[in-house]
């Protein structure tokens, strides 16, 4: 016979857990009388002596609740952006709760709750009983000792699992939690017992409704009541109380939202639930909570639930998705939510915080509608990405972040089509963004930075002609020079010559600032994009090459706002922050992490920069952007081959960054024509202008400063006299003085030949440092007219001996010569023509003429 059909083998197991629950139901009857009956016998003292010596006190803690982030609404109320749960559990007051769920969980747990300390003698025998006979519909834990069971699980959940050992120790929590061995029951009951000296009956009640598992990740009569029937727990009938609350008697089997079970389907009237509910109904009943009208009623309703999932997660933020996202990295990674990262998560979604962030959605909408006017979720000529992010100068508050794709966590959404991603285009890998893009000339602020700390001016000019250096003439105190040569060209023909750092900035030329950057150390514009707080997306080190200058590092947008949000405000440059307040779930205020405020070049640097980059947005690259009056400075982005495509723009009280580009493959945003008939490349302007003109619109804008007249004009320098020198002396001097020597070749010149003739400017001038001084040598071809004035015409025409010579006003030799042209010193040709204007003579009268 096989042991499957032996009953005496059957029945052993079943009388040893009898027997168990007897001892344990036994020392449970000794202790309870002990206070009041004298007890005699060594079996009773030692049983006291076990009970006693078990802990009485368990601390309740906090339950399991959902984290909500919060973001702002138009006139500045915050108003829930998207939920996060480990357990969807909604706590409420105990007068928030129906009295038929009372009831229910009272007539269908344990009749006597409001009559016994915590555990139910006769119940607990019963169970004993029921369990030994493998009849387990009725139980026999009271409903306090059910909700220590739920505390001890709620401790075992908390603590995060990261290894093995970790796993191990929660299974084996688990295990001590709700395992049915006589030491564990024995110690139920004693927390049980302490509890209700610790707490009224109401309060045990209350705290078992709300943290009762009610299937899956539901919790908790409220989030019970909304999730299976979509109303409050107030509002909760006798029949959907009972329905609900024979659930927790058997969570996996019982719940309501499975309408494909063989046992509790909808197509059988979710008849396992009907079952226990009806029971509970009855008991209702029994214990005059129901009239025998409303039991018969309750009894005739069927079953149909109304599931309304509480849906999870930064999915339901529509658009705001990768900013709710970004938050939830922020908690992640911040110690203000718990010291290490397992903690951290474990917090994150029981904690129960309310998270209330900086994004105005206002901004957000502006910033959505923007990029989904010009750039598509898809296209099928380049896997095309944009993304739009805004921060608030002064603060950091990050107030918008939107790109053109949805979001989704899950890989099976994200097979589903190109128009998913879960990278967030606009922040740092660290925070689920990308590897960065290369930012191309908006970089350029940063070697505009170091030009004017190393004393240069707007005005001073450089020679941008397009030519080939030596990458090791490039100073470069970080990394030391590079090897090889460097030839930097410009994005349109005919861009080149001698030009100001300020006409370079306004259109953008790339020789320019190349050569710039030549007369800086690469390593002082690296430490200034640093005091920026710019830094590769992907935690590497800035590169410091020469063409790092032209934007070849890859950068966040997040990190570009931020920039140029400290360029507009004086210098002073604020890591961004998206948080405003946390509260956690006991309606305490948690530290949220703050932004860093530092200098990153000095005022009057920063209005300096501010000013060259207005220009910009009046008359440069970034012409038409600027749709209001107020104040805006900007500077557009173009990487090699036009893949990527940038433009940051700031006021005093709004920074954004735009980027639009290639996500992978190799498309030029000048050859695409995505939306209306344009480029992404020429529809950055229209992108940015409704953005920045929402902004303008919301928050307005103050002027910026001043510009300095010493970082806008320059150290002013006397233009020397170098006639007579060599071009070589000349070219000394002239670079001596922080000037920039020009060849101007020969010409005609009463020097020595090859030797300089003149200047332009010419010597004298006050010019800035910087100004092209071209530099013209005699050929020697002329000669210098002697002065004849106040010579008499023969005098004077031995003089100009070999020149034509023409005299006005008179014929006698002796007539004084009033005036030569051209004038005396002019340097002429041998042979050229030379007018006399003379002054006649009187004539003297003759030899022995009378007197008058």
């Amino acid at each position: 016979m096989s042991a499957k059909n032996s009953p005496a083998r059957g029945a052993l197991p079943a009388l040893g857990a009898f027997v168990g629950m007897s001892v344990v139901a036994g020392l449970l009857v000794t202790a309870a009388v002990t206070p009041a009956i004298a007890v005699t016998g060594m079996a009773a003292n030692d049983s006291i002596g076990v009970f006693e010596g078990l802990p009485e006190y368990l601390s309740v803690g906090e339950l399991a609740q959902p984290t909500t982030i919060y973001a702002k609404a138009g006139n500045g109320t915050n108003v829930p952006l998207a939920t996060f749960y480990a357990q969807n559990r909604l706590p409420v007051k105990f007068d928030q709760i129906s009295q038929s769920a009372k009831d229910a969980a009272i007539a269908g747990e344990d009749p006597r709750f409001y009559s016994h300390g915590g555990v139910d003698i006769q119940g607990t025998i019963r169970g004993a009983l029921f369990t030994a006979l493998k009849k387990d519909t009725q139980g026999g834990s009271s409903i306090t000792q059910q909700y220590v069971k739920n505390v001890l699980l709620q401790k075992c959940e908390a603590k995060p699992v990261k290894t093995d050992a970790d796993q191990k120790a929660y299974d084996a929590c688990v295990e001590n939690s709700t395992g049915v061995t006589p030491d564990r029951k024995l110690k139920e009951m004693k927390y049980a017992i302490g509890l209700e000296k610790k707490y009224t009956k109401d309060q045990i009640l209350d705290g078992y409704l709300n943290i009762a598992g009610f299937g899956g990740s539901v919790y908790g009569i409220e989030a019970a009541a909304r999730y299976y029937y979509g109303v409050t727990s107030k509002a909760l009938t006798p029949s959907q109380a009972a329905s609900l609350v024979a659930i927790v008697n058997q969570p996996t089997a019982l719940k309501l939202d499975d309408p494909t079970s063989k046992t509790n389907g909808a197509a059988n009237g979710y008849a396992a639930n009907k079952e226990r509910r009806d029971y509970i109904l009855g008991k209702m009943f029994e214990y005059k909570k129901l009239t025998k009208a409303q039991y018969e009623e309750a009894l005739k309703t069927k079953i149909t639930p109304k599931i309304t999932p509480s849906v999870r997660g930064c999915q339901t933020a529509g658009g705001s998705a990768y900013f709710c996202d970004y938050v939830q990295k922020i908690a992640l990674n911040d110690p203000a939510f718990g010291a290490t990262p397992e903690i951290r998560t474990s917090n994150f979604y029981r904690g129960g915080y309310k998270i209330y962030t900086s994004l105005d959605l206002d901004m957000q909408g502006a910033a959505e509608g923007s990029i989904r006017d010009y750039v598509p979720k898809t296209y099928d000529r380049a896997n095309l990405g944009a993304a739009a992010t805004g921060v608030q100068p002064g603060t950091g508050r990050v107030l918008y972040m939107a790109q053109n794709k949805d979001y989704s966590q899950d890989p099976e959404v994200l097979k589903s089509g190109a128009n998913y991603t879960s990278i967030n285009y606009n922040t740092d890998q660290a925070y689920g963004g990308s590897s960065g893009f290369q930012t191309g000339s908006t970089y350029k602020v940063f070697t505009l930075a170091a030009w004017l700390q190393a004393g240069h001016s707007l005005n001073e000019t450089v020679n941008a002609n397009p030519r080939t250096y030596d990458a090791s003439t490039f100073k470069n105190s970080c990394d030391g020079p590079a090897g090889g040569s460097y030839h930097p060209t410009n994005d349109s023909a005919g861009e080149g010559g001698i030009m100001s750092a300020q006409t370079a900035t306004t259109e953008s030329v790339n020789t320019a600032y190349i050569a710039m950057a030549h007369q800086l150390d690469l390593c002082d514009i690296r430490h200034d994009a640093e005091a920026f707080d710019v830094h590769r997306a992907d935690g590497a080190t800035l590169k410091s090459l020469p063409s790092s200058v032209l934007g070849i590092n890859e950068i966040a947008p997040l990190t570009m706002a931020t920039a140029f949000a400290g360029i507009a405000n004086k210098g002073v440059v604020c890591t961004p922050i998206a948080i405003d307040k946390i509260v956690d779930g006991s309606g305490k205020d948690v530290p949220a992490p703050k932004s860093k405020c530092t200098q990153a070049v000095d005022p009057q640097v920063a209005a300096t920069m501010a000013y060259a980059l207005t220009k910009v947005v009046q008359n440069g690259t970034a012409a038409g952007m600027n749709p209001t009056n107020v104040d805006m400075l900007a500077k557009t982005g173009t990487t090699e081959n036009n893949e990527q495509i940038w433009l940051v723009a700031s006021t005093t009280k709004m920074a954004g960054a735009y980027w639009v580009g290639n996500i992978d493959g190799h498309v030029s945003m000048r050859s695409i024509y995505p939306t209306h008939g344009t480029t992404p490349a020429l529809a950055r302007t229209a992108v940015m202008r409704a953005i920045m003109g929402a902004s303008v619109a919301k928050f307005g804008g103050d002027p910026f400063p001043t510009p300095d007249q010493k970082l806008l004009q320059g150290v002013q320098v006397q233009v020397p006299d170098l006639s007579g020198r060599s071009p070589v002396e000349a070219k000394s001097i002239i670079e001596g003085l922080g000037l920039t020597y020009a060849d101007g070749g020969p010409r005609d010149s009463v020097k020595p030949a090859g030797t300089v003739d003149s200047t332009d400017p010419g010597a004298g001038a006050s010019v800035s440092k910087g100004t092209v001084i071209t530099v013209y040598t005699s050929n020697g071809s002329l000669v210098a007219l002697p002065n004849v004035v106040g010579k008499k015409v023969s005098d004077a025409q031995a003089a100009l001996s070999g020149f034509s010579v023409q005299v006005k006003g008179g014929g006698n030799p002796d007539d004084i010569v009033k005036s030569m042209d051209p004038a005396a010193g002019t340097g002429v040709k041998p042979g050229s023509k030379v007018t006399l204007t003379v002054q006649q003579q009187p004539t003297a009268p003759p030899t022995g003429a009378p007197k008058p």
